[in-house]
């Protein structure tokens, strides 16, 4: 018994505690896996490996879902141009500079990340469903920001 404890002692510094991130979507995946940030196409990337990226350009890759992009905390350009998402939240992203999205299925951007000022470009064309885009102040984004009317 005292053997079977000692053991387990000495190999509990091997168990690792990484945290994961959930990416549901396959595509989204591969891009990132492409990309060397994750190694196994299995619904998850280690959040060590993303939450320090701060460019990430994943257009024309038949993304459907970006479910795990709060995770990416550094993000300041994210350019998903040319892909299938309905829906983009990006109120984790706070260090955001830069964000296109056009030319996807978008019906709601969620921006309300309390940094919307610092947000130099953003750009969302020929999102025909795009009906709502949260944002902390309106007048600010109208103004400043590219989108359909």
């Amino acid at each position: 018994m005292k053997k079977a404890i000692l053991l387990l002692i000495v190999l509990s510094p091997l168990h690792s505690s990484a945290q994961y991130t959930f990416v549901p979507d396959d595509n989204f995946e591969l891009a990132l896996l492409n990309l060397g940030f994750d190694f196994v196409l299995d619904d998850y990337v280690e959040t060590a490996a993303i939450d320090t990226i701060t460019d990430l350009q994943i257009n024309n890759k038949d993304i459907y879902d970006l479910t795990g992009i709060g995770d990416f905390i550094s993000l300041s350009s994210l350019f998903c141009y040319d892909n299938n998402l309905t829906t983009l939240n990006l109120t984790n992203n706070t260090q955001l500079f830069e964000v296109t999205c056009s030319n996807n299925d978008l019906t709601s951007i969620d921006l309300r990340n309390g940094n919307n000022s610092n947000l130099w470009y953003f750009q969302s064309f020929n999102n025909p469903n795009l009906n709502c885009i949260d944002v902390d102040d309106v007048a600010w984004c109208e103004y400043n920001f590219a989108v359909d009317t």
